[in-house]
Parts: structure tokens; C-alpha cells; sequence
């Protein structure tokens, strides 16, 4: 009879403490981000035309030998607007080439995009229907996937990138990406 008596509170205390852990550990700033389980993997391959030349193709085997920077936007994408100069700021250092994947979107209006507010890519894919996306994992814009020179995923950010997330992130793991070589 003494052990049922202590039953209700023994439970509420168990949920209590199941609750504060919740809450300490949602107190994380990227509890959101979910791993690329593409990292330490091939790139997938694709096969997409040229944006600027839509009857040249390129696959991956053709960006392989440097690493590269794959940058998935759209004209339609307001977050893609807002990482812009950040990503003009970086490709201007020509530390890395910079590709442009060009993801569900009408091409006179990318053209028109990177007309209005400058193009910072070496080169810019188009993958119009999306298809080449899902083997990439993408399901949104703008993402960033920094490849390296055998074509291996070796980076991956969800959402625009800021001046800090080159500085803390993708700097390092380029360092790395260098240091391997």
C-alpha cells in the first residue's frame, strides 16, 4: 500500500526530469540542421546543361581535379537574394571556384536574375524539373555543398550563407579539403 502512495509522484518527477532534458537540450542554435549523410561520400553524378549555353552539358567528372563550391538557388528564392553579396564577396577572392546550381527555375528568369544583381559563379548549371536534386538530398534554397577535388562531399549548409558561416565553417573545412591534397 506504501509503494502505490509513491507511485503518482515517482512518475511526475520521471516526467519532469524527461521535460528539462527536452528543453536543455533544444537550447542548441543548429537543433534544426540536419546532417548531410552525403559528407565523406561521392558526390552524386549528374549531367545538366550550361545555363548561359543549354546544348553544353556537364557532368560531374568535369568539375573533378579542383575543388569546387556548388551554391543551389533560384530567381524565385528570397533567402538566395539576401546571401548574394556574401557569396559575390567570397567568389571575388577566387579562393575556390564557385558553381551555381540553378534549382526549379525558368531560365530567362535566372538569366535575368544574375543580370540584375551580377553573376559570382564560374559556372551555372540548370536543373529545371529538379530531378538531379534529389540524388544531391537538396529540398531547398539556397544550400552549399563544398566538393572536393576527387568528388567527394566534404561540406554542406542549409539556408544563406553569412559571412560567419564562411568564416567558421566552410573556411576550416576547405583548409582541410586543401591540407588532404
Amino acid at each position: 500500500m506504501k509503494t502505490s502512495r509513491w507511485l503518482p509522484l515517482a512518475l511526475f518527477v520521471a516526467l519532469a526530469a524527461l521535460l528539462a532534458a527536452g528543453v536543455w537540450m533544444s537550447r542548441k542554435p543548429d537543433r534544426d540542421v540536419l546532417p548531410s549523410p552525403l559528407i565523406g561520400k561521392p558526390a552524386p553524378e549528374f549531367a545538366l546543361p550550361v545555363l548561359h549555353d543549354p546544348q553544353h552539358t556537364v557532368r560531374l567528372a568535369d568539375l573533378r581535379g579542383q575543388p569546387f563550391l556548388l551554391n543551389v538557388w533560384g530567381s524565385w528564392c528570397v533567402e538566395c537574394r539576401v546571401e548574394h553579396p556574401v557569396l559575390t564577396r567570397f567568389a571575388e577572392t577566387k579562393r575556390l571556384r564557385v558553381v551555381g546550381y540553378n534549382w526549379k527555375d525558368e531560365p530567362a528568369d535566372a538569366l535575368r536574375w544574375l543580370e540584375q544583381f551580377g553573376n559570382p559563379f564560374w559556372l551555372v548549371l540548370a536543373d529545371v524539373e529538379g530531378r538531379a536534386a534529389i540524388d544531391w538530398g537538396i529540398y531547398g534554397a539556397p544550400e552549399t555543398f563544398l566538393v572536393d577535388g576527387a568528388g567527394i562531399i566534404r561540406w554542406k549548409h542549409v539556408g544563406p550563407l553569412t559571412d560567419a558561416v564562411i568564416a567558421d565553417e566552410l573556411m576550416p573545412a576547405l583548409q582541410q579539403v586543401e591540407a588532404a591534397r
